[in-house]
């Protein structure tokens, strides 16, 4: 079974993927408008420009996926703490490269570094609201 992280904005996945895209490289294998389904002329134009369905591979068996809610229809984004993004690297280069672009501009909860618990842990919200966690573990490579 793959998991892959599903995330929701309102109005900036796009601005938010590329930035992701800016930190983990690679190529969207989705990047679907609002415009581009069937019937979509009834929303308001500002709308029909909102992601549909946006994908980004962040690793060897995970895709980092997204939408935009489309408030015309009912959608309302509720920001909260229910929800992590989290990464383990392979190494701690990577950790740090990883926390550092995604971090930025956003708000550090806990900044990463060894942690009691033996991980080199650190967790932030993004600028786009996203929270994210990145774990590295030496001896589980986890």
């Amino acid at each position: 079974m793959k998991v892959n992280p599903y995330l929701n904005f309102d109005g900036n996945a796009e601005e938010a993927f590329n930035f992701y895209r800016s930190v983990f490289g690679g190529e969207f294998i989705a990047n679907m408008k609002m415009g581009d389904a069937p019937d979509t002329e009834k929303l308001p134009k500002e709308e029909q420009k909102r992601i549909m369905h946006i994908s980004l591979p962040i690793g060897e068996d995970t895709i980092l996926m997204a939408s935009d809610i489309v408030p015309s229809m009912g959608h309302t984004l509720n920001k909260g703490n229910n929800m992590y993004v989290s990464l383990h690297p392979e190494n701690r280069e990577e950790a740090d490269r990883l926390f550092n672009g995604l971090s930025t501009g956003g708000n550090i909860e806990m900044p990463i570094e060894d942690q009691f618990w033996g991980d080199y842990f650190g967790s932030f919200t993004d600028k786009f609201g996203m929270k994210w966690m990145v774990n590295y573990n030496e001896q589980n490579k986890q």
